[in-house]
Protein backbone atom coordinates (compact mmCIF):
# COMPACT_ATOMS: atom_id res chain seq x y z
CA UNK A 1 0.00 0.00 0.00
CA UNK A 2 1.29 3.09 -0.95
CA UNK A 3 1.58 5.98 2.05
CA UNK A 4 -0.90 8.00 -0.15
CA UNK A 5 -3.53 5.10 0.14
CA UNK A 6 -2.14 4.19 3.80
CA UNK A 7 -2.83 8.38 4.83
CA UNK A 8 -6.22 7.79 3.16
CA UNK A 9 -7.05 4.58 4.81
CA UNK A 10 -6.46 5.77 8.37
CA UNK A 11 -8.70 9.02 7.41
CA UNK A 12 -11.32 6.66 6.60
CA UNK A 13 -10.98 4.51 9.93
CA UNK A 14 -11.23 7.72 11.83
CA UNK A 15 -14.55 8.53 9.91
CA UNK A 16 -16.19 4.91 9.98
CA UNK A 17 -16.44 2.49 6.81
CA UNK A 18 -17.95 4.10 3.60
CA UNK A 19 -20.90 1.99 2.31
CA UNK A 20 -20.56 0.91 -1.46
CA UNK A 21 -22.69 2.83 -3.25
CA UNK A 22 -26.27 1.51 -4.24
CA UNK A 23 -25.65 -0.62 -7.21
CA UNK A 24 -28.90 0.75 -9.11
CA UNK A 25 -28.56 4.36 -8.31
CA UNK A 26 -24.80 4.69 -9.36
CA UNK A 27 -25.57 2.71 -13.07
CA UNK A 28 -28.89 5.26 -12.92
CA UNK A 29 -27.58 8.49 -12.02
CA UNK A 30 -24.64 8.75 -9.75
CA UNK A 31 -23.33 10.95 -7.84
CA UNK A 32 -20.32 12.86 -9.22
CA UNK A 33 -17.31 14.82 -8.48
CA UNK A 34 -15.75 17.33 -10.97
CA UNK A 35 -11.94 18.53 -10.61
CA UNK A 36 -11.89 20.21 -13.98
CA UNK A 37 -13.52 23.68 -15.07
CA UNK A 38 -13.55 22.08 -18.43
CA UNK A 39 -16.29 18.68 -17.21
CA UNK A 40 -17.50 21.11 -14.37
CA UNK A 41 -19.12 22.97 -17.71
CA UNK A 42 -20.52 19.94 -19.49
CA UNK A 43 -21.38 18.11 -16.01
CA UNK A 44 -23.92 21.10 -15.01
CA UNK A 45 -25.66 21.07 -18.27
CA UNK A 46 -25.84 17.16 -18.54
CA UNK A 47 -26.68 15.80 -14.89
CA UNK A 48 -29.56 16.60 -12.17
CA UNK A 49 -28.14 19.35 -9.79
CA UNK A 50 -28.32 16.37 -6.47
CA UNK A 51 -25.96 14.40 -8.67
CA UNK A 52 -23.34 16.79 -8.82
CA UNK A 53 -21.53 16.59 -4.79
CA UNK A 54 -18.38 18.96 -5.90
CA UNK A 55 -16.77 21.46 -8.70
CA UNK A 56 -13.81 22.46 -9.13
CA UNK A 57 -12.45 25.64 -7.48
CA UNK A 58 -11.50 27.29 -11.07
CA UNK A 59 -15.02 27.69 -12.12
CA UNK A 60 -16.10 29.59 -9.02
CA UNK A 61 -12.84 32.22 -10.29
CA UNK A 62 -14.30 34.36 -13.20
CA UNK A 63 -10.99 34.43 -14.24
CA UNK A 64 -10.61 30.94 -15.24
CA UNK A 65 -14.67 29.41 -15.13
CA UNK A 66 -16.29 27.87 -18.42
CA UNK A 67 -19.39 28.07 -16.31
CA UNK A 68 -21.83 31.51 -15.55
CA UNK A 69 -20.67 32.23 -12.40
CA UNK A 70 -24.06 32.33 -10.85
CA UNK A 71 -24.82 28.36 -11.74
CA UNK A 72 -21.33 27.74 -10.15
CA UNK A 73 -22.00 29.41 -6.92
CA UNK A 74 -24.70 26.58 -6.28
CA UNK A 75 -21.96 23.88 -6.09
CA UNK A 76 -19.23 22.77 -3.32
CA UNK A 77 -15.96 23.00 -4.69
CA UNK A 78 -13.22 21.18 -3.79
CA UNK A 79 -9.34 21.41 -3.84
CA UNK A 80 -9.25 17.86 -5.43
CA UNK A 81 -7.55 15.92 -2.97
CA UNK A 82 -7.99 11.99 -2.31
CA UNK A 83 -9.24 13.00 1.30
CA UNK A 84 -11.75 15.89 0.07
CA UNK A 85 -13.58 13.50 -2.48
CA UNK A 86 -13.77 10.57 -0.24
CA UNK A 87 -15.54 12.65 2.01
CA UNK A 88 -18.11 13.62 -0.44
CA UNK A 89 -18.52 9.29 -0.99
CA UNK A 90 -19.06 9.93 -4.61
CA UNK A 91 -19.93 7.49 -7.17
CA UNK A 92 -17.94 8.79 -10.07
CA UNK A 93 -15.16 11.49 -10.33
CA UNK A 94 -14.68 13.40 -14.17
CA UNK A 95 -11.44 15.14 -14.80
CA UNK A 96 -8.81 15.86 -17.16
CA UNK A 97 -6.79 13.99 -18.48
CA UNK A 98 -3.87 15.66 -16.82
CA UNK A 99 -5.30 14.13 -13.51
CA UNK A 100 -2.15 13.04 -11.65
CA UNK A 101 -1.51 9.15 -11.83
CA UNK A 102 -1.42 8.74 -8.11
CA UNK A 103 -5.15 10.94 -7.36
CA UNK A 104 -6.34 8.80 -10.41
CA UNK A 105 -4.92 5.07 -9.03
CA UNK A 106 -5.43 5.81 -5.13
CA UNK A 107 -9.19 6.58 -6.03
CA UNK A 108 -9.90 3.46 -8.33
CA UNK A 109 -8.60 1.34 -5.99
CA UNK A 110 -10.87 2.70 -3.13
CA UNK A 111 -13.36 1.74 -5.71
CA UNK A 112 -14.34 5.23 -6.76
CA UNK A 113 -14.93 5.06 -10.85
CA UNK A 114 -13.09 7.53 -12.77
CA UNK A 115 -13.53 9.04 -16.04
CA UNK A 116 -10.77 11.23 -17.73
CA UNK A 117 -11.57 13.64 -20.20
CA UNK A 118 -8.69 14.97 -22.60
CA UNK A 119 -8.73 18.64 -24.45
CA UNK A 120 -11.27 18.65 -27.66
CA UNK A 121 -9.58 19.54 -30.73
CA UNK A 122 -12.66 19.97 -32.59
CA UNK A 123 -16.32 20.65 -32.02
CA UNK A 124 -16.90 17.01 -33.43
CA UNK A 125 -14.53 16.03 -30.61
CA UNK A 126 -16.59 18.02 -27.92
CA UNK A 127 -19.41 16.89 -28.80
CA UNK A 128 -18.52 13.04 -28.50
CA UNK A 129 -17.19 13.78 -24.73
CA UNK A 130 -20.83 15.42 -24.16
CA UNK A 131 -22.25 12.17 -25.24
CA UNK A 132 -20.14 9.94 -23.27
CA UNK A 133 -20.70 12.89 -20.06
CA UNK A 134 -24.32 12.57 -20.17
CA UNK A 135 -24.23 8.71 -20.34
CA UNK A 136 -21.89 8.44 -17.48
CA UNK A 137 -24.33 10.33 -15.58
CA UNK A 138 -27.27 8.94 -16.87
CA UNK A 139 -28.91 11.39 -18.54
CA UNK A 140 -27.80 10.29 -22.69
CA UNK A 141 -31.09 12.98 -23.78
CA UNK A 142 -29.46 15.89 -21.88
CA UNK A 143 -25.94 14.97 -23.33
CA UNK A 144 -28.78 15.49 -27.39
CA UNK A 145 -29.92 18.47 -26.10
CA UNK A 146 -26.79 20.10 -25.64
CA UNK A 147 -25.50 18.91 -28.89
CA UNK A 148 -28.20 20.42 -30.84
CA UNK A 149 -27.80 23.21 -29.15
CA UNK A 150 -23.90 23.39 -30.24
CA UNK A 151 -24.60 22.58 -34.21
CA UNK A 152 -27.59 25.17 -33.90
CA UNK A 153 -24.86 27.99 -33.04
CA UNK A 154 -21.86 26.55 -35.06
CA UNK A 155 -24.98 26.78 -37.81
CA UNK A 156 -26.33 30.26 -36.93
CA UNK A 157 -23.29 32.02 -36.64
CA UNK A 158 -20.71 30.82 -39.49
CA UNK A 159 -19.98 33.10 -41.65
CA UNK A 160 -22.76 33.90 -44.56
CA UNK A 161 -21.71 31.46 -47.84
CA UNK A 162 -19.62 33.39 -50.51
CA UNK A 163 -17.56 35.77 -47.83
CA UNK A 164 -14.22 35.87 -48.07
CA UNK A 165 -12.31 34.99 -44.86
CA UNK A 166 -11.41 37.83 -42.66
CA UNK A 167 -7.44 37.83 -41.64
CA UNK A 168 -7.13 38.39 -37.89
CA UNK A 169 -5.16 37.25 -34.89
CA UNK A 170 -6.03 35.49 -32.01
CA UNK A 171 -2.87 37.06 -29.31
CA UNK A 172 -3.74 34.77 -26.17
CA UNK A 173 -2.68 35.26 -22.78
CA UNK A 174 1.41 34.97 -22.22
CA UNK A 175 1.49 36.66 -26.16
CA UNK A 176 0.70 33.10 -27.81
CA UNK A 177 -0.97 32.77 -31.14
CA UNK A 178 -3.15 29.30 -31.27
CA UNK A 179 -2.07 26.66 -33.65
CA UNK A 180 -4.19 25.17 -36.77
CA UNK A 181 -5.56 22.30 -34.87
CA UNK A 182 -7.31 23.59 -31.58
CA UNK A 183 -10.62 23.96 -30.80
CA UNK A 184 -10.72 27.81 -31.18
CA UNK A 185 -9.32 27.83 -34.60
CA UNK A 186 -11.98 25.78 -35.66
CA UNK A 187 -14.49 27.90 -33.92
CA UNK A 188 -12.52 31.15 -35.78
CA UNK A 189 -12.55 29.11 -39.71
CA UNK A 190 -16.23 28.53 -38.83
CA UNK A 191 -17.07 31.86 -37.99
CA UNK A 192 -15.08 33.67 -41.02
CA UNK A 193 -11.94 34.22 -40.02
CA UNK A 194 -8.42 32.99 -41.37
CA UNK A 195 -5.94 33.12 -39.39
CA UNK A 196 -3.02 35.61 -40.15
CA UNK A 197 -0.17 34.30 -37.66
CA UNK A 198 -0.34 30.80 -39.51
CA UNK A 199 -0.15 32.59 -43.06
CA UNK A 200 2.91 34.00 -41.38
CA UNK A 201 4.56 30.27 -40.64
CA UNK A 202 3.24 30.46 -36.79
CA UNK A 203 2.10 27.40 -35.00
CA UNK A 204 0.52 26.59 -31.58
CA UNK A 205 1.83 28.39 -28.21
CA UNK A 206 4.21 30.65 -31.26
CA UNK A 207 4.83 33.90 -29.21
CA UNK A 208 3.86 37.01 -31.11
CA UNK A 209 5.65 40.07 -30.38
CA UNK A 210 4.51 43.84 -30.43
CA UNK A 211 6.72 44.52 -33.54
CA UNK A 212 5.89 41.67 -35.54
CA UNK A 213 2.35 42.66 -35.28
CA UNK A 214 3.26 45.90 -35.87
CA UNK A 215 4.85 45.17 -39.11
CA UNK A 216 2.58 43.14 -40.38
CA UNK A 217 -0.70 43.46 -39.07
CA UNK A 218 -3.99 41.58 -39.55
CA UNK A 219 -7.63 42.91 -40.55
CA UNK A 220 -8.88 42.05 -37.25
CA UNK A 221 -6.83 41.67 -33.80
CA UNK A 222 -8.74 39.49 -30.73
CA UNK A 223 -7.05 40.48 -27.84
CA UNK A 224 -7.27 37.75 -25.04
CA UNK A 225 -4.33 38.55 -22.64
CA UNK A 226 -3.18 41.32 -19.93
CA UNK A 227 0.27 41.63 -20.90
CA UNK A 228 1.84 45.18 -21.84
CA UNK A 229 2.30 44.33 -25.60
CA UNK A 230 -1.22 43.72 -26.06
CA UNK A 231 -2.64 46.67 -24.74
CA UNK A 232 -0.01 48.98 -26.45
CA UNK A 233 -1.00 52.77 -27.64
CA UNK A 234 1.00 51.87 -30.99
CA UNK A 235 -1.90 49.53 -31.72
CA UNK A 236 -4.26 52.16 -32.08
CA UNK A 237 -2.36 54.29 -34.42
CA UNK A 238 -3.14 51.04 -37.11
CA UNK A 239 -5.96 52.74 -38.44
CA UNK A 240 -6.61 49.44 -41.06
CA UNK A 241 -7.15 47.32 -38.27
CA UNK A 242 -9.68 46.46 -36.02
CA UNK A 243 -8.92 45.28 -32.03
CA UNK A 244 -11.58 43.42 -30.07
CA UNK A 245 -11.68 41.80 -26.65
CA UNK A 246 -11.90 38.28 -26.31
CA UNK A 247 -12.89 36.47 -23.45
CA UNK A 248 -9.86 34.16 -22.43
CA UNK A 249 -12.57 32.07 -20.94
CA UNK A 250 -13.63 31.01 -24.24
CA UNK A 251 -10.14 29.40 -25.54
CA UNK A 252 -9.90 26.38 -23.58
CA UNK A 253 -12.78 24.42 -23.24
CA UNK A 254 -15.82 23.25 -25.16
CA UNK A 255 -18.99 22.04 -24.19
CA UNK A 256 -21.32 24.98 -23.71
CA UNK A 257 -18.50 27.48 -24.30
CA UNK A 258 -18.56 26.59 -27.96
CA UNK A 259 -21.56 28.35 -28.04
CA UNK A 260 -20.80 31.46 -25.97
CA UNK A 261 -17.62 31.89 -28.55
CA UNK A 262 -19.76 31.51 -31.61
CA UNK A 263 -22.17 34.40 -30.30
CA UNK A 264 -18.57 36.54 -29.63
CA UNK A 265 -16.94 35.40 -32.91
CA UNK A 266 -20.13 36.74 -35.02
CA UNK A 267 -20.25 39.93 -33.28
CA UNK A 268 -16.47 40.64 -34.14
CA UNK A 269 -17.11 39.91 -37.59
CA UNK A 270 -20.21 41.53 -38.20
CA UNK A 271 -18.64 44.48 -36.69
CA UNK A 272 -15.36 44.32 -38.96
CA UNK A 273 -17.51 44.19 -41.96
Amino acid sequence: MTALLRIVAACLLLAGCVPAPDGGRAQLHPTIVSLNPCTDAILAQVAAPAQILAISPYSKDPRSSSMNPAAARRFHATGGTVEEVLALRPDLVVAGSFMPPATRNALRQLGIQVATFGIAATPAESEAQIRRMAALAGHPQRGEALVQQIEQALFNDAAPAGRAPVPAVLWQPSGIVPGKDTLISHLLRRAGFSSHSEAQGMGQADYLSLEQLLANPPAVLLIAGQERAQHHPALRAIAQMQRAAFDPALLYCGGPTIIRAMTRLRAIREAAS
